[in-house]
């Protein structure tokens, strides 16, 4: 007989990981604590049913501990991307700054699909005090896997699907619609944008801003598509080019893709910003070392990291609770570019 409609299902629990994967209930246990006496294939079995059901363990409500412990900074991008782009590493020496003094290490874990998100569940359930969890594509799986845990938790960025979390954001609408007036009160008329991942709310919020700062004014926007590398912005540069040769203008929404931008636009012969006016996003060292050097809207990354960082502490403290929405201001920095 089907359950109720009000009915709420149950969060897996070990009993059914083991049923699952065929092992004893102890076994099953055994593999979660990394112990040496179950077989490579047993294993396996075990770390399958894990990720097929969604399992963490439940824990009992958090408490403070009061000489420090390890705050997991989970990145939901590749290790290229964590590695490549400075943001991460901006964000995380921010947080450092302040979690450090007070006795807690930042761990970071860089996930990128199925099997990996069950393996940060895991390392969770292990015994950190608190996460921040880093750019977020989507529905993130792993938010419903911190609600069971019961974990402090606090966003980078706000989060496209509703969670009960705080997060710490960054002005990306105001940020992209100061780039578009800046542009305007230049003369610029063709204006097009490279745009972030769609399933990211900070790629949201910037092609906004840009486009109804645009539709303000009765220009068309015209936008491609990036995934804030280097790479792909040159690579879509090419294609606003091939599309409308008469741009005299583009906002990339980050520093990375802007860079890539400059590239396309040097080997297409356009003058930056003589023919072609660039403005960045984030104010990454890289920003300074382009050719020309890149106008930038600055967000305040390292602050980001410190708020965030704070929540954190907060939430473990049980202490005042944090804001459940932080907004940082950015700023528009004027180079050479534009």
């Amino acid at each position: 007989m089907p359950a109720p409609a009000d009915t709420v299902a149950s969060p897996p629990t070990l009993a059914d990981v083991a049923l699952l994967a065929g092992v004893s209930t102890a076994t099953a246990s055994r593999v979660l604590t990394g112990s040496a006496r179950v077989s490579e294939e047993t294993n396996r079995r075990v770390q399958e049913a894990i990720s097929k059901l969604g399992y963490v363990r439940r824990r009992a409500p958090w408490t403070h501990r009061p000489h420090g412990g390890s705050i997991a900074a989970i990145i939901t991008e590749s290790n290229e991307r964590f590695f490549s782009d400075p943001f991460f590493a901006r964000l995380l020496h921010g947080a450092s700054r302040i979690l450090a003094p007070v006795g807690y290490q930042l761990a970071f874990v860089a996930v990128r699909d199925q099997s990996e998100y069950a393996a940060a569940a895991r390392f969770v359930n292990r015994g950190v005090d608190g996460v921040m969890l880093v750019s977020s594509h989507g529905s993130d799986p792993l938010m419903p896997l911190l609600d069971t845990a019961r974990v402090p938790t606090v966003l980078c960025g706000r989060p496209l699907a509703e969670h009960g979390a705080p997060y710490v954001d960054t002005d990306n609408y105001g940020g992209a619609q100061a780039a578009v007036h800046h542009l305007l009160a230049a003369g610029r008329q063709r204006i097009g944008t490279i745009a972030g991942p769609r399933d990211m709310a900070a790629s949201q919020d910037r092609l906004r801003g840009f486009t109804e700062a645009l539709a303000a004014t009765g220009l068309e926007p015209v936008v491609d598509l990036g995934d804030f590398s280097l790479e792909s912005g040159e690579h879509a540069m090419t294609r606003l080019l091939r599309r409308r040769p008469d741009l005299d203008a583009v906002f990339v929404a980050s520093d990375l893709m802007a860079a890539g931008a400059l590239r396309s636009l040097r080997r297409a012969g356009r003058r930056v910003p003589d023919d072609v006016a660039v403005i960045g996003f984030d104010d990454d060292p890289v920003a300074q070392y382009t050719h020309p050097p890149l106008s930038t809207i600055r967000q305040p990354v390292e602050e980001q990291g410190s708020t965030m960082a704070r929540h954190i502490l907060a939430l473990i403290e049980n202490k005042t609770k944090p804001d459940p929405r932080t907004l940082l201001p950015t700023t528009l920095i004027c180079r050479e570019s534009a």
